[in-house]
């Protein structure tokens, strides 16, 4: 992929004990020994149990890395590239997993089964194109737009503090106090029924403090006008009485997303162009290229990659699971958009709406003549799998990034974790619904079949939901898509519009009263579609919490500024700049809470088999 050397843990390191040299043969062996047979097969349980009892999981990065860490802490600071190497891989097999969901929605449809081979081989052409496209949009998402990813920020803050003695006794407090108590109180959310009833989700909180309230409050306006407009809603048709906003809403946020995304990308190709014409004038300097050389891809190979593992997802869906090629080459196509936005989304918001993705290609297919839900379910799966691999591919390379850590080196972990998810996506869905025959009842004929209260399947409830509405579909769904595109579109062009008016700069930076009206204007008056379309995508509970993450961020960041002007700064090296406290809360804030749900999934799974 790369014709780049390992710059970041290249071979001849010291031994460290009984373990291998680093960067050795035996020493990428070992990581990928524990990641493959420990780590990743420890998420991918969890992930496909919260899959089928409660819809939803936790992605795997923070809890591989800190488990990684554990194994890569003899080798110092240089370590902290192997536990990345790890959580890699393990959150690619976790990911993976939690797609299992998939062959459950087909058994609800009462589609023919299909060989569980097949299915293997369709998942691995699937993720093995979606981490292509997420690497393809890495140097625009992680390296040009910079974008927080909150959960690869928290990887990377631990696997710093974790490997590294001197930053570990410094930012220990912050980090493992974070953890302490989101652990603590995302257990007693997930165990105290009245406590859980609250929406209290202590990763949200987290990741609202990592991203601050201008992209956190964004969230709570668009929320507001939901429930401000649900009336509305209902009278005209859009919504059913009772039902929430987000039923609707989460299709105005993602064309919102679209509107934005689209100016974008149509400035940035505009860029590009220029910079290339700037490079053709003007020689690259060599040691420039150097410094750089972790991050060096080799751009054709990985557009080979890419088409090849495309015409595979297609060929393995027309030829083995006959499929038409339409559809499957439609889907494909979604995918260059989605992996974007979903990628942006997530970077911003640690909000990754790969559900979405699937419900908008459903409908998007339905618009040119689907009526079939079994293909829909395959053409959706293709959005679903490659938002997931892809947007976690983005998300990794953003810890890469943080740490140094070679890409090439780590697209082949990845890759090895895509082969083995794969797998066991399939796997663990086929001894689920063996073991327990109240997953394959069809929730939509029998709600209230016994068991089903401890294995909801939400998600399986939405991807049949919207399958079986592509019978009969809606055309108030496109409306709703195309009004966000416009809202999107709008937004961003008046946003940036302000911001690059000559004196507004100045304005909104020289007083006090311009501060407030430049926070005002991202906040509330003219926000980010990226930050407020969350307030489309989730219920309102967990937008409250997340907006209260804000703020508490906000107000942490208002007062270590305060302090270093009162103080004067303390002796040593600072640490790096994403390792505020900010960044150090509400990372073990997300970790802890993880942590939790892998103990009540694993506890629940545990039982409930034995």
């Amino acid at each position: 992929m790369a014709n780049a050397p390992l710059s970041s843990d290249s071979p001849g390191g010291p031994r460290r004990g009984f373990l291998p040299r680093l960067g050795s043969p035996a020493y990428h062996l070992l990581l990928s020994a524990v990641a493959i047979l420990i780590l990743g097969p420890l998420g991918g349980l969890s992930a496909a149990f919260m899959n089928f009892s409660i819809g939803f999981f936790v992605g795997g990065q923070v809890l591989a890395g800190i488990l990684g860490s554990v194994v890569t802490l003899p080798y110092g600071p240089a370590g902290k590239h192997g536990a990345n190497y790890m959580q890699t891989m393990a959150a690619s097999v976790a990911g993976m997993c939690g797609m299992a969901v998939l062959v459950q929605a087909g058994v609800w449809l009462g589609l023919p089964e299909t060989p569980a081979w097949q299915l293997m081989l369709y998942f691995l052409c699937i993720g093995m194109f979606g981490v292509g496209v997420g690497m393809l949009y890495t140097p625009l998402l992680v390296d040009r737009m910079q974008l927080t990813y909150p959960s690869g920020l928290a990887v990377a803050n631990i696997l710093r503090a974790l490997t590294d003695p001197a930053l570990l006794r410094r930012s220990i407090g912050q980090l493992s106090g974070g953890t302490v108590a989101g652990y603590g109180v995302g257990l007693a959310s997930l165990l105290v029924d009245r406590l859980g009833a609250t929406g209290l989700s202590v990763s949200t909180i987290g990741a609202g403090i990592i991203v601050g309230s201008r992209i956190a409050i964004p969230a709570l306006v668009v929320g507001l006008i939901g429930l401000w407009q649900t009336p509305h809603l209902v009278a005209i048709g859009w919504l059913k009485p009772g039902e929430s906003f987000r039923k609707i809403g989460f299709l105005i946020a993602l064309g919102t997303i679209l509107g934005a995304a689209l100016l974008d990308i149509i400035l940035i190709l505009i860029q590009a162009a220029r910079q290339w014409r700037e490079r053709q004038a003007a020689p690259v300097v060599a040691a420039a290229a150097a410094a750089d050389d972790w991050r060096q891809v080799n751009l054709y190979r990985l557009l080979a990659w890419t088409l090849f593992w495309a015409a595979g997802t297609i060929f393995v869906g027309a030829w083995f699971l006959h499929q038409p090629v339409f559809y499957l080459s439609v889907a494909v196509g979604l995918c260059f958009l989605f992996v974007l936005i979903n990628g942006i989304s997530q970077g911003i918001s640690d909000w990754n709406p790969i559900s979405s993705a699937f419900v908008v290609t459903v409908f998007i297919l339905a618009a040119l003549g689907l009526r079939d839900a079994g293909t829909g379910l395959l053409c959706g799966a293709i959005l679903l799998v490659a938002c997931s691999e892809g947007c976690d591919m983005q998300q990794d390379r953003s810890t890469g990034w943080r740490l140094g850590t070679n890409r090439v080196v780590q697209f082949r972990y990845q890759v090895i974790g895509i082969i083995m998810g794969a797998v066991l996506a399939v796997a663990l869905a086929k001894l689920f619904m063996g073991a327990y025959p109240v997953l394959r009842i069809d929730q939509f004929a029998h709600q209230n079949a016994p068991g089903t209260e401890k294995w909801q399947s939400t998600m399986t409830f939405k991807f049949v939901g919207a399958l079986r509405a592509i019978t009969a579909p809606k055309p108030f769904f496109m409306t709703a898509i195309q009004m966000g595109i416009a809202i999107g579109l709008a937004t961003e062009i008046a946003r940036k519009g302000i911001k690059r008016l000559p004196g507004y700069g100045r304005f909104a930076t020289g007083s006090a009263g311009g501060r407030t009206v430049d926070f005002l204007l991202d906040a509330v008056l003219l926000p980010s579609p990226y930050a407020s379309s969350f307030g489309g995508f989730a219920e309102m509970p967990t937008i409250l919490w997340w907006t209260l993450g804000g703020l508490l961020g906000s107000g942490l960041e208002a007062v270590q500024k305060w302090r270093a002007r009162t103080r004067p700064a303390a002796g040593g090296e600072e640490l790096p700049a994403d390792m505020s406290t900010c960044s150090l809360l509400g990372g073990g804030l997300v970790a802890g809470d993880a942590l939790a749900a892998l103990s009540v999934g694993l506890y629940g799974m545990l039982r409930t088999l034995f």
